[in-house]
C-alpha cells in the first residue's frame, strides 16, 4: 500500500502562482511514476504532469510552458509549480503514484483561480 498526502492548494488570482507538494509513504517500489491529475466540476480527470524516477516528464497540453513538475526520489516527494494560472486551471488536483498496473491516489487538493 502507498499513501499520498498533498498540500499547497488554495485560492489565487489569475496570473498568479501556486506550488503543490505530495509525499508518498508505505511500500515504495523503484521504477515508479508520480504525477498530478486534475478534475474540474462536470469534467473528466485529466493529466497535468508526470515524472518517472529517472526524470522522464510528460505534461498535459493545456499546462505546457506554465507548469513544472519535479521530484525528490530520496524523500518520495513530487512537486508541481504552477505559474500564469487562469480560471480554467480551477480543479481538484490529485497526486498519483503509478507502479506497473497499479495507481494510488491522494485525497486531492482544491485549486481555485479567481478572474
Amino acid at each position: 500500500q502507498v499513501q499520498l498526502v498533498e498540500s499547497g492548494g488554495g485560492l489565487v488570482q489569475a496570473g498568479g502562482s501556486l506550488r503543490l507538494s505530495c509525499v508518498a509513504s508505505g511500500t515504495i517500489f523503484g521504477n515508479n511514476i508520480m504525477g498530478w491529475y486534475r478534475q474540474a466540476p462536470g469534467k473528466e480527470r485529466e493529466l497535468v504532469a508526470t515524472i518517472s524516477v529517472k526524470g522522464t516528464i510528460h505534461y498535459g497540453d493545456s499546462v505546457k510552458g506554465r507548469f513544472s513538475i519535479s521530484r525528490d526520489n530520496l524523500r518520495n516527494t513530487v512537486a508541481l509549480q504552477m505559474n500564469s494560472l487562469t480560471p480554467e486551471d480551477t480543479a481538484v488536483y490529485f497526486c498519483d503514484y503509478h507502479w506497473l498496473t497499479v495507481d494510488y491516489w491522494g485525497q486531492g487538493t482544491q485549486v481555485t483561480v479567481a478572474s
